[in-house]
């Protein structure tokens, strides 16, 4: 018998072992690919950036070609919408470009591109890639040179590295006379960041142009910012041309890399390309379909309980938190002793407790039971058989309720109301076991029993009401497989209960 008792606690705790693995595994997988998060309520940004094209024609067939944004490890796109009537759109995925075209038009164009943005990251010095082509030295003149030469020699005087040394150069304030000297009298962003590739150039440190945007809400027309690249150490470490600093400013993100124009506009004149962000917040959990699909796990992630109606998500939510209720029901009765009115009696009145609330629920459980049990011994008196007893009581149950609930809506007491919460036909076995108890093994083992009821019902009230748990016990629910072995492996369990230890203390002396 011992032996065959050892032999399933090993494969149980085989099972236990493998289940713990499995879970951990799919924790990881929901982390990592899906996005799914331990704390409950975590939302994320959804930025929308809409980009207005407008321009006059000339009578000529029109080409318009806009540089968009691609997935990368900064961000990644959610939805992408163009409006352009009577243009035949395509969209190059090589070099990321969208192509419009249409014939020759006469009045003024109006052209909407949209793109709907998150999981928006800081990648300073993240972003990995292959080493790039050694740049070419810029054909300058011998005094030109010269020049560069000396403002590479004066930037070495300032702090951070080359690149945050020459930008800091060509910024300070008052600016040294060799660099006023170098730099043209009409300096913006383009110049500035032509002027920085060009000595980064003659030091071999290859660059590229980035073009993106502070994501501020208040502004309805924004101008895309310039930043430079610098491949630095086997990384692109990104560079404000303004300060020097490295990596992106807060709120920031990347619209376009590499060194080609933001837009193109043939067959037409006067174009102008405004650009507005409007911020949304969303849950992680709505965005976790996208995510698996650019992780290539579309699959796995339509045949889950998250690709459900939400109605059905919502049930599921309540029953993912059952087997950890089951489980300290388990523990409560065969590790530490605790003797109840029934086996999940307490976890049904822990989900009526939760719906009421606590203080609410107690008191209206503590008025059913004892006007309940009243009746009871009233009825005793009667000599009525079983199941017409049963059945007078639970009618006796419901008229308590009701009338709770009419006292309660009166006095706008909302204790009262709370008692439509609790399920009839449990307080109703309730009361029958509790009275028969008190008549069997007399009053104190029926107030313990009741009391031993109520203290497993609020332990495990505590533990399902909390948001968190909640959370994790759906997000995650591999961790129902783990209790359900815990369970099983609680069940091989035959040493003492904590309540028997003080009763048979002489013989665990002997």
């Amino acid at each position: 018998m011992l032996k065959q008792i050892f032999s399933v606690r090993k494969i149980l705790s085989i099972f236990l072992l493998l289940s713990i693995a499995y879970a951990v595994y799919c924790i990881y997988y929901k982390v990592e690919y899906w996005g799914f998060h331990f704390a409950p309520r975590q939302n994320a940004d959804v930025w929308s950036i809409e980009a207005h094209i407008s321009f006059d024609p000339t009578g000529e067939p029109i080409k318009v070609s806009l540089t968009t944004p691609r997935d990368n490890d900064a961000f990644k796109i959610l939805e992408e919408n163009v409006i352009a009537e009577g243009y035949r759109i395509r969209k190059n995925k090589a070099s990321s470009r969208l192509i419009l075209s249409s014939e020759a038009k006469s009045e003024p164009q109006n052209i909407y591109y949209k793109i709907q943005l998150f999981d928006n990251i800081d990648t300073r010095g993240k972003v990995r890639a292959s080493a790039p082509e050694e740049p070419q030295a810029p054909v300058f003149d011998e005094q030109k040179m010269a020049a560069a030469k000396q403002l590479l020699q004066l930037a070495q005087k300032q702090e951070g590295d080359t690149v945050s040394q020459i930008i800091r150069l060509l910024n300070e304030e008052p600016l040294q006379p060799a660099v006023q000297s170098y730099l043209p009298v009409k300096l913006n962003q383009q110049i500035m960041v032509e002027i920085i590739t060009d000595l980064l150039a003659i030091k071999k440190i290859p660059s590229r142009t980035a073009r993106g945007f502070r994501l501020q809400e208040s502004k309805k027309s924004l101008t895309p910012d310039l930043m430079i690249e610098a491949y630095i150490d086997g990384l692109w470490k990104i560079y404000d041309i303004k300060t020097g600093k490295k990596g992106l400013p807060d709120n920031f993100i990347l619209f376009q890399r590499g060194g080609q124009s933001l837009i193109d506009v043939e067959g037409g004149e006067n174009s102008v390309i405004r650009f507005s962000v409007l911020k949304s917040i969303t849950s992680s959990m709505k965005l976790a379909g996208k995510r698996a699909k650019i992780s290539d796990q579309e699959q796995l992630y339509e045949y889950s309980i998250y690709n459900l109606p939400l109605a059905q998500q919502n049930t599921l939510k309540w029953l993912s938190i059952f087997p950890l209720a089951i489980l300290i029901i388990v523990l409560m009765r065969n590790v530490v002793g605790l003797q109840t009115m029934g086996t999940f009696t307490p976890m049904l009145l822990a989900m009526s407790l939760v719906k009421t609330g606590f203080v609410a629920g107690m008191l209206c459980f503590a008025i059913i039971m004892t006007l309940g049990l009243s009746i009871r011994f009233v009825m005793s008196k009667f000599n009525l058989l079983l199941v017409p007893r049963i059945s007078a009581v639970v009618i006796f149950v419901i008229l308590i309720m009701q009338s709770l609930t009419i006292v309660g809506y009166k006095f706008d007491f909302n204790i009262a109301q709370s008692a439509v919460f609790f399920p009839i036909i449990i307080m109703a076995w309730i009361i029958e076991r509790a009275s028969i108890t008190w008549e069997e093994d007399g009053a104190l083992n029926a107030g313990r029993e009741i009391f031993f009821s109520m203290i497993v019902a609020i332990a495990t009230y505590f533990v399902i009401s909390n948001e968190y748990i909640r959370h994790i016990m759906f997000a995650f629910n591999e961790l129902n497989l783990v209790i359900l072995f815990l369970v099983m492996l609680l069940g091989t369990y035959t040493g003492y209960r904590l309540m028997e230890l003080k009763r048979f203390r002489p013989l665990v002396k002997k």
